[in-house]
């Protein structure tokens, strides 16, 4: 299955660059390219893509406005694309934030370009990028910067079973299904079946606001 994808920055010829590599492989599809926040959620809105890369820092509308705007749209629009976070910072307040909104991950500009078209599947996939260890520092670092929620964020783990909650720790830490699965001594079927139920009872898009809430509510605490 091809996967639609468009480009959203302010730099003509990274855009060109990101959709000319992208375009190249037989599985994606570069639908479109924008120059800016607004006319990304303007073009989305047209063109249905399963990914957008987002730039963070846009003139006009900045790409976390935008990821707001498009992971929560108004009443009448249904699609909702998978966001990818393009940042030339490894550690960047609106990337922190744009995971809150529900992006699905974020990727450095400098990343090689295997990266950048393997992040495209891994988001378009469902699965949040968390593997690599800078996003993971980020959402610590913002997180210990921000003391634990213990109001409202807490009082919804009650809604958790005792294995949920397991997994959403484990989710939190950037293990893999597989890595879980052999953790708690599980079938892998039953750790994914588990996932889909912590985010549906904490309504939570993926595994990105599922790391941010863990620390957001004080389950999971950086450093640990």
């Amino acid at each position: 299955m091809t996967t639609r994808v468009i480009v959203v920055d302010d730099q003509a010829m990274v855009r060109a660059g990101f959709a000319a590599l992208l375009a190249a492989q037989s599985d994606i599809d570069v639908v479109g390219e924008a120059p800016d926040g607004a006319q990304g959620v303007e073009l989305s809105r047209r063109t249905h893509p399963d990914v957008v890369l987002m730039d963070v820092r846009m003139p006009e509308m900045d790409g976390l406005e935008a990821t707001r705007r498009l992971l929560a749209p108004p009443p009448g629009v249904t699609h909702r694309p998978r966001v990818l976070m393009l940042t030339t910072f490894d550690v960047d307040d609106y990337v922190y934030e744009a995971l809150r909104a529900g992006a699905s991950g974020f990727l450095l500009k400098d990343a090689p370009p295997a990266d950048l078209i393997a992040a495209v599947r891994v988001v378009a996939s469902g699965d949040a990028l968390l593997a690599p260890s800078v996003t993971r520092r980020l959402i610590a670092d913002f997180a210990r910067q921000r003391p634990a929620a213990r109001g409202r964020p807490a009082l919804r783990l009650k809604a958790l079973t005792e294995r949920e909650t397991e997994v959403l720790t484990l989710v939190a830490r950037g293990r893999s299904n597989a890595e879980i699965a052999a953790t708690l001594v599980l079938a892998e079927q039953t750790v994914k079946t588990h996932v889909s139920r912590v985010f549906t009872k904490l309504d939570l898009r993926d595994r990105a606001q599922a790391v941010v809430f863990a620390y957001e509510s004080g389950l999971v605490t950086p450093g640990e």
